[in-house]
């Protein structure tokens, strides 16, 4: 949850600290803190509840050297409220010692009567200053700070990342890191960590992911990896794709109005290099070779949240296509449940960040039990693809609003060339399928461009709409899981109560909730290619109508159909069935932005949430 950096090097180390706060905040924004080790040894905190412009506030009336060795931290709270206090960085060693810290330290509350036995005060409610008291205590004991670390971190459960430095040690910092992401960015005379790249972006795209049980020690000059025992480790940079210019707002109201509006291009950027002739091949699934793809019986898709939707309308495209059962099922609900697992499963991971705590623990097991395991993620050497048999990546560019909009969009495009592919490898497509599908993704950056332009109509219908205390989704087939995201979109940034059903299920229980003026979004399926689910979504908008609801219909171009029942209607381009979701889904991501945006609210940091989930 929590964004970190550290910095080693001659530039302004509290710029280099800021900078990386500045980009990873959407990690986390409660609070918010840097500490620096001047030349002189000094070592300074300076830390702040709330975000990031009240710690830039503080050191404008209290600045620290500008020069030294420093560490930074955006906190999403878990152990303690987000009070100064609580904030992190938190000091060992009588003050001589900074660190900060995400994840959970589960086992905080023996370590925590275990010092406070030995006489060390805390001040705070978190498990960080327990881990902080204890590398100090024993710093002090062993008289150095790496095998301190490695002592210390031995003892932790759970799951964190750390960074730590210590002023008789300066131009050094030292970090670990179990179950939770930490890369490494190499300059020149300058080196970087980071929760992710990010945090050095600006400054370098020559990065390195350290692994599971590692420790990373960065000086100016060299940067060396070990294991908790010490043992060195080699290790291999990569390229960061993306520059910091992509990771900048450009001139937009907000990061979420900035990536609905690249939608086109990222399902661009995913289908690039995949489409050979009228044939999808991802050379990431031909490495793992035909015979074993054919012999593939079961797919599960394993996702949280938004990835879960995405997951969904992948499986319908999947089971069509590859003629495979695919089930779909929560991350955190996948080990626990006992799943029916073989050597002919295959488990298709979906998460943007790649460090989704609950998705990493679950394709953790499934390797275990043997199965083949397939990631679709949006970031470089993430912890997932790096575990998975298979990464297909999205080349989505970096989301930094907190709610997804073009990292689902392109989930379910890569999905969809995974089905594709596995149907051509099974053989269960024929080649004019294989075309006409290869043609609707060729055609889809221009129509989602389209659905990007319905802006200006949903925006004057979100503020007629501003005091609007609940809103109903309906759709159906693959309009069902989107319809799901509409209403997930809704809650996370406006607020407001929002709920998702299979328009199917309406006679079942949901039509009670139907009142006078209740606003429904009805996701109306093509009547070229679906004229059975378009008749019958059809009779549901009658059916809701009837009973006083306003009905918002989101139609294909053409539909006349729905016009003598509708309140609103936003019309789509012409697509498949199939795809539809893909761009009925843009509407519903510009209302969510729209009445939250009329609501006063922060659309790209909205309460209680984080951008990605490392804590399980």
């Amino acid at each position: 949850m929590c964004g970190i950096v550290g910095y080693v090097g001659p530039n302004n180390t509290v710029d280099a600290l800021l900078s990386g706060l500045r980009r990873l905040e959407y990690r986390g924004y409660d609070s918010a803190g840097i500490a620096v080790i001047d030349e002189a040894g000094e070592l300074s905190v300076r830390k702040r509840s709330g975000k990031l412009a009240r710690l830039e506030e503080l050191l404008e009336v209290s600045p620290v050297t500008s020069q030294g060795t420093g560490i930074g931290h955006t906190r999403w709270a878990t152990h303690g409220g987000p009070t100064d206090v609580n904030a992190h960085p938190h000091l060992g060693d009588d003050g001589k010692l900074a660190l900060i810290h995400n994840g959970i330290v589960e086992n905080f509350a023996e370590l925590r009567a275990e010092v406070e036995a030995d006489g060390i005060e805390l001040f705070s409610e978190t498990d960080t200053e327990v881990v902080a008291a204890l590398l100090g205590r024993e710093v002090a004991k062993q008289g150095a700070l790496e095998p301190a670390f490695r002592s210390v971190v031995k003892r932790l459960h759970g799951t964190f990342t750390l960074l730590a430095m210590h002023r008789d040690e300066p131009g050094k910092v030292v970090s670990a890191r179990h179950h939770s992401p930490l890369v490494i960015g190499l300059g020149e005379g300058e080196n970087f960590l980071g929760s992710d790249v990010a945090a050095f972006v600006s400054s370098t795209r020559r990065a390195v992911a350290v692994d599971e049980n590692n420790i990373a020690i960065i000086t100016p000059d060299e940067v060396r990896i070990t294991d908790f025992d010490g043992n060195s480790i080699e290790f291999a940079e990569y390229e960061v794709e993306w520059d910091a210019d992509a990771a900048d707002k450009g001139g937009w109201s907000s990061f979420m109005a900035k990536e609905i509006n690249e939608q086109p291009e990222a399902i661009a950027n995913t289908v690039r290099g995949r489409i050979v002739g009228d044939s999808v091949e991802i050379p990431e699934l031909t490495a793992l070779g035909d015979d074993r793809l054919r012999g593939i019986d079961r797919i599960i898709i394993i996702a949280c949240g938004t990835a879960s939707y995405a997951g969904q309308i992948g499986a319908y495209a999947i089971e069509q296509w590859a003629r495979i059962p695919v089930d779909v099922q929560l991350s955190h609900e996948f080990r626990y449940r006992d799943p029916v697992l073989t050597d002919r499963t295959m488990v298709i991971s979906v998460s943007q960040s790649g460090e989704t705590m609950d998705t990493l623990m679950a394709v953790k097991y499934a390797i275990e039990k043997g199965v083949t395991t397939v990631s679709v993620c949006n970031t470089q050497s993430a912890t997932i693809p790096r575990e998975s048999d298979a990464a297909v990546y999205t080349h989505a560019g970096p989301e930094v609003a907190v709610a997804s909009t073009k990292a689902f969009t392109a989930q379910i495009t890569a999905l969809f060339l995974i089905g594709l592919h596995l149907g051509r490898v099974r053989g269960e497509l024929s080649a004019e399928a294989l075309a006409e599908a290869v043609q609707q993704f060729e055609e889809l950056p221009e129509k989602m461009r389209a659905a990007v332009d319905t802006h200006a109509e949903i925006t004057q219908l979100a503020h007629w709409m501003a005091d609007t205390r609940s809103v109903l989704f309906l759709g159906r087939h693959v309009g069902f899981p989107a319809a799901l995201e509409g209403a997930l979109k809704l809650k996370e940034i406006a607020y407001i109560h929002a709920e998702g059903f299979a328009a199917g299920e309406l006679k079942h229980g949901p039509i009670a909730l139907i009142d006078h003026g209740q606003p429904v979004f009805v996701l109306v399926p093509s009547p070229r290619t679906a004229p059975l689910m378009h008749s019958k979504v059809v009779s549901n908008i009658q059916e809701i109508r009837a009973r006083g609801a306003r009905v918002i219909a989101i139609v294909e171009v053409g539909d006349t159909a729905v016009l003598p029942y509708a309140d609103e209607v936003i019309r789509l381009p012409l697509t498949d069935a199939l795809f539809e979701p893909i761009l009925q889904v843009v509407p519903l991501q510009w209302f969510a932005l729209e009445l939250s945006t009329a609501k006063g609210l922060d659309v790209d940091q909205p309460r209680n949430l984080a951008k990605s989930v490392t804590v399980e």
